[in-house]
């Protein structure tokens, strides 16, 4: 197996724009319910995309007891450029995952959960068969537990992969309902330098599917300050409309190490509250916009 922790490619020779403005910085703040979160993570042998793709908000989340858990292991068969979790060829599988969330998840007593995953494109069904595992688990042991899914785009297997994980919502004890999110990340004019192996349409593709389902709300997430214009912006809102996606998240790209792609650009909170308002003008029931922002963020909410 080869596995790097750091992209394919190498940007180490290109500078941020700046300095990182006051209003991104996080204050550090490490409470029981941290401590809780932590060792049930760690004690059931689980992968957090919190973790691995240092994310800004763990201090925050972890401290609430919220936590995103992300199946499939820690490796990526994709390298996109501002992605901090491992790329390589997986050799990892276990399927008794589904069962050690969902005893994470009752020993910390959540009433919410988000599932993601790396890309698996080297499995047959893209790893589809875990969420849908993990999803029957969580509903076995709790009922209306809520349930947020952050999926790939399942490359070369959608259907095959949403008709596996909409069974298991149907059969599933319960509440039917949940959200089912998957991120666009960013405009259709620097996917091929910002998401190797992705594609605009294909995400569209599989958002359009997730949404068409009873009972589920699509979600998607943009990053922002990677060199996109505020009419590109609009588009990928109009465009996420027209899939039926009525959740939205909206935050600033942050680099994690120097061999990623540089921030082009900090945008102020202010802006963010102008890009909140035009996507609320355009139908989306929820969204959260912010500097520190992420696909998962108050989730719970």
């Amino acid at each position: 197996m080869t596995v790097s922790v750091k992209p394919v490619f190498d940007f180490s020779a290109q500078a941020n724009v700046g300095r990182m403005p006051a209003w991104i910085r996080q204050p550090l703040s490490q409470g029981q319910d941290y401590g809780n979160t932590a060792r049930a993570v760690n004690q059931n042998t689980l992968n957090t995309v919190c973790e691995e793709a240092r994310c800004p908000n763990r201090q925050e989340c972890w401290s609430r007891g919220t936590a995103t858990f992300m199946l499939l292991g820690e490796t990526c068969t994709r390298a996109c450029g501002f992605c901090a979790v491992k790329t390589g060829k997986p050799d990892w599988f276990d399927n008794d995952e589904p069962r050690r969330i969902a005893d994470a998840v009752k020993n910390l007593n959540l009433d919410y959960v988000v599932l993601t995953s790396v890309n698996r494109d080297d499995m047959e069904d893209g790893g589809a068969s875990i969420f849908a595992e993990t999803v029957a688990c969580l509903r076995q042991d709790k009922a209306e537990i809520g349930i947020e899914l952050l999926t790939p785009d399942f490359y070369r297997c959608q259907p095959v992969a949403i008709e596996k994980i909409t069974q298991a919502i149907v059969n599933a004890p319960g509440n039917n309902k949940l959200v089912w999110g998957h991120n666009v990340e960013t405009v259709p004019s620097l996917y091929k330098h910002v998401r190797k192996g992705s594609d605009y349409q294909r995400s569209l593709d599989m958002l359009v599917q997730a949404s068409s389902q009873k009972d589920i709300e699509a979600k998607s997430a943009i990053m922002l300050g990677l060199d996109e214009s505020y009419k590109e912006v609009l588009q990928v809102f109009s465009d996420l409309r027209d899939a039926g996606v009525v959740r939205l998240s909206l935050g600033q790209y942050l680099r994690p190490t120097k061999y990623h792609i540089p921030v082009k650009r900090y945008l102020s909170p202010a802006e963010f509250d102008r890009y909140a308002d035009e996507a609320k003008a355009m139908g989306f029931t929820w969204v959260k916009a912010g500097p520190l922002v992420r696909s998962s963020y108050h989730a719970e909410e």
